[in-house]
């Protein structure tokens, strides 16, 4: 081997010579963003081309004084601040086993956003979607593979998840946190951390390329409630100009508690605690708090008419047209809960459907099996699915879609998914036999991918093409329709029903005619025998 040679700046040109023969290596530059409190810095994902920012702040943390209080503004930072992972999820028991979290840890400390976006320019306008994520009010977390936003921002969307408070922290209501308020109201931090979020995105969302005047928000189950409340709230006007509901609305058998109902169930909790005081409650420790709230004999904290964040309940608001003037997109799954709920441990049979049926309806039961048939087996099973469903969530989504096509003066759009999810990839299980509560969001978000779970097929993988498709145009233009897409027409009657856009299989328009049991629903909760 030849001595290596010197050139006269003293370098090793056998070895200069080596390295330009190395492969080039790709570098991601550092996305920064300038926000409000300061300068971030993401992360550049050199395969998709997009802009990643996690662990935003949006809010302070809402500990010790703070707990039980509406978000406050973030303190400011001097230095870069790295958002190149998720924050922590906030306080929460493990009760959904389909939940998987890429959180950092849990904490009370918790009020943190993500951002996708594929802009490199702060003036690149684009649309953007604020997703909230379900689990009941009690559980859940941006963080979530299914919500990840990289598949809608390779579309061209500035996709946004956000954490907001749950349970006992996010709904506690009490005497002692009224009379503190300046508003003479509580219990609903959770939906006001959200607000608080969507001042930020108005704020600071043009640093990431958005367009603060093109926002959706959307969301799935209590995700799907907490639209239809901020859409409700006088508070959140102007902070949103799209809305898209899966699964879920405040209306119905999820009208928030009346405040002083609240506030009693609170001073209760605070007596089983032994906390004798608003100081004494937020002095205990958060895990002993989370513990308590998760006892069986706990009534379950959620949001609450409380005079301000929700001067009435949401009903009443759409009723009167008081609601965002907003186009809405909107719509339940096909198997949202099993007829297996009725049965109580029974066998199925058609006797026993017909006693479920006398017990839950009573005086009504004749005109409840006149609208969910039970003659035959496969009576049993379609009707009973119907009615679990309906009685579980569907009813209140028809309420939000029908109050909204009446009094909310935008189009609405009304859906009915049907995409049974596959078989389990260990076959640990049968396929569902009907769209499953949840199951959309997948497909809606472009994500089966990050569900391994499931053995998807090229099926799935074109019903989700279709499904991401209408939200992405609805994202960007208030309307789902574009082109290759099967036509999809506002809600509007026709034929003895309603026009709603059945996706599945095969994505077609269908006449929807189930307004009647809707009707007995309500009108038999109305008069109490539910």
């Amino acid at each position: 081997m030849p001595p290596a040679l010197v050139c006269r700046h003293g370098i090793l040109l056998g070895l200069t010579i080596a390295l330009t023969h190395l492969p080039v290596l790709a570098f991601a530059p550092t996305p920064i963003a300038n926000v409000a409190t300061g300068r971030l810095s993401g992360v550049r994902d050199v395969k998709t081309g997009l802009n990643e920012f996690k662990g935003i702040p949006y809010a302070a943390p809402p500990v010790g004084s703070l707990r039980w209080k509406s978000p406050q503004p973030v303190a400011a930072w001097t230095d870069v601040r790295r958002a190149d992972h998720f924050g922590p999820r906030c306080m929460q028991r493990p009760v959904y086993s389909d939940m998987v979290f890429r959180s950092d840890g849990m904490s009370e400390d918790c009020l943190y956003l993500n951002v996708w976006t594929p802009a490199n320019d702060p003036h690149a306008k684009l649309p953007v979607l604020v997703y909230f994520y379900g689990g009941g009010f009690i559980a859940g977390d941006g963080s979530e593979p299914r919500y990840d936003g990289a598949s809608l921002a390779r579309q061209g969307i500035v996709t946004i998840t956000v954490n907001y408070r749950l349970d006992v922290f996010g709904f506690l209501a009490s005497p002692a946190l009224v009379a503190e308020s300046s508003e003479h109201a509580a219990g609903n931090y959770g939906l006001l951390d959200q607000r608080a979020a969507l001042q930020w995105v108005q704020r600071n969302i043009a640093a990431f390329g958005g367009d603060p005047d093109q926002v959706t928000i959307g969301g799935e189950s209590a995700g799907s409630m907490s639209v239809s409340a901020q859409m409700a709230s006088p508070l959140s006007k102007g902070l949103m100009h799209r809305a898209i509901g899966e699964s879920g609305a405040m209306l119905g058998n999820f009208d928030p508690k009346p405040l002083a109902q609240a506030a009693a169930e609170g001073e209760g909790f605070g007596r089983r605690v032994g906390a004798r005081s608003l100081g004494q409650l937020r002095a205990m420790s958060a895990q002993a708090l989370l513990d308590a709230a998760g006892k069986n004999d706990v009534p379950g904290f959620r949001p609450t008419a409380d005079g301000y964040f929700l001067p009435r309940p949401p009903k009443a608001i759409f009723e009167a047209g008081a609601q965002a003037h907003i186009p809405l997109l909107l719509g339940t799954n096909s198997q949202e809960a099993s007829y297996t709920s009725l049965f109580e441990g029974q066998p199925p049979t058609l006797d026993n459907y017909r006693a479920a049926m006398q017990k839950r309806f009573g005086k009504h039961a004749t005109e409840a099996l006149k609208l969910y048939p039970g003659r035959t087996e496969t009576d049993v099973e379609v009707s009973g699915t119907a009615l679990a469903s309906d009685q579980f969530i569907a009813l209140s989504t028809w309420q939000w879609m029908c109050l909204h096509r009446q009094t909310g003066q935008a189009p609405v759009y009304y859906y009915y998914f049907t995409q049974a999810r596959p078989s389990k990839r260990d076959r640990s299980s049968a396929p569902d036999t009907g769209a499953v509560h949840s199951g959309e969001i997948e497909y809606a978000l472009g994500n089966l991918s990050s569900n391994e779970v499931y053995a998807w097929t090229a099926a799935d993988r074109h019903i989700s093409n279709i499904m991401q498709s209408y939200w992405v145009r609805f994202i960007k233009t208030g309307d789902p329709n574009g082109p290759g897409l099967p036509p999809w027409p506002v809600a509007e009657s026709q034929g003895g029903g309603l026009l709603r856009q059945a996706i599945g299989a095969a994505t077609h328009t269908m006449v929807d005619r189930d307004t009647a049991r809707y009707e007995f629903l309500r009108r038999v909760q109305a008069d109490g025998s539910l």
